[in-house]
C-alpha cells in the first residue's frame, strides 16, 4: 500500500499538477486577466504592507530560482564544473536558509496584516487568505528540512530530489521510486509544492505572468497627445 501511495503522489500527481498549472494559467491569461487581483487594501497599514511585501518577494525570488537551478540543472553539468554534491548541499542550506528567514518575516507581516485588521480581512477573499497560509506552511516545511539536510552533508539526498524532478520533466518511467526512501519531511515539502502548482491558476499568484518583462524589448516610444490636440485634427 505504501508503494502504491508513493507511486500515485510522486508518479502521477506531478503530471496532474503541471497540466492544471499550464492549462489553467493559459486560460486565465487569455480570458480573465481582470480577475488577477485581490481586494484593494493598499491604503490600510501601508508601512506594514511595504515591509512585508518587499521582504517576502526578495526571499521568495531567491528561493524560487535556487530551487529552479538546483533541481533542474543536470547533475552532469555540476560534475563537469567540479561542483561537488556536498558543496551544493551547503549552498542550499546557507543561501536557502537566509532567504527563507527573510521570506518568513515578510510573509508573517503580510498574514498578520491581513488576518488581524478587521477592515483588511473584510476585503480579502478566501483564496487571498488560503494561498498565504499555504505558502506559509510550505515555507515552514522548507526551513524544517534544514536540520535534516545537516545530517546529509554528502549531498546524496539532494541528488535523489534532483533526479526525481528532472525525471518528471523528461517523462522518465517509475520516477516515484527515486524518492521512495527520502525523509518524510522532504516528501511532504514536495507534495505541498506540487499542490501550490495545482491551485496556482485559481489564486492571485497568476499575477506573476503580468510582470512587464516585455517592456525590455519594446520598440519605439509611446505616443501621447493632449486631449485638445486629439480633439482638433490638423492642429
Amino acid at each position: 500500500m505504501r508503494d502504491v501511495l508513493n507511486h500515485v503522489i510522486f508518479g502521477w500527481y506531478p503530471y496532474l499538477c503541471l497540466t492544471v498549472f499550464i492549462l489553467g494559467s493559459w486560460v486565465r491569461f487569455d480570458r480573465e486577466q481582470y480577475t488577477w487581483r485581490s481586494g484593494s487594501s493598499q491604503l490600510l497599514r501601508r508601512r506594514q504592507l511595504i515591509w512585508g511585501s518587499n521582504l517576502f518577494h526578495a526571499g521568495i525570488l531567491v528561493i524560487f530560482f535556487g530551487h529552479f537551478v538546483g533541481l533542474l540543472t543536470p547533475i552532469a553539468i555540476f560534475d563537469t564544473l567540479g561542483i561537488s554534491h556536498g558543496f551544493k548541499q551547503w549552498m542550499a542550506i546557507i543561501i536557502g536558509g537566509l532567504a527563507g528567514i527573510v521570506c518568513f518575516i515578510g510573509l508573517t507581516l503580510l498574514i498578520h496584516r491581513r488576518l488581524f485588521d478587521a477592515r483588511i480581512r473584510t476585503t480579502s477573499s478566501f483564496s487571498d487568505i488560503a494561498i498565504l497560509l499555504l505558502l506559509y506552511a510550505q515555507l515552514i516545511l522548507g526551513l524544517a528540512t534544514i536540520p535534516v539536510s545537516m545530517g546529509h552533508l554528502d549531498g546524496h539526498e539532494m541528488v535523489k530530489l534532483m533526479s526525481w524532478a528532472q525525471g518528471v520533466l523528461t517523462l522518465q518511467p517509475n520516477v516515484a521510486a527515486l524518492v521512495a526512501d527520502v525523509n518524510p519531511l522532504f516528501k511532504l515539502h514536495l507534495f505541498l509544492g506540487m499542490t501550490i502548482f495545482l491551485v496556482f491558476p485559481f489564486t492571485r499568484l497568476v499575477h506573476v505572468w503580468s510582470a512587464p518583462v516585455w517592456y525590455l524589448g519594446r520598440r519605439g516610444y509611446q505616443v501621447v497627445r493632449s486631449r485638445r490636440a486629439s480633439a482638433i485634427p490638423g492642429e
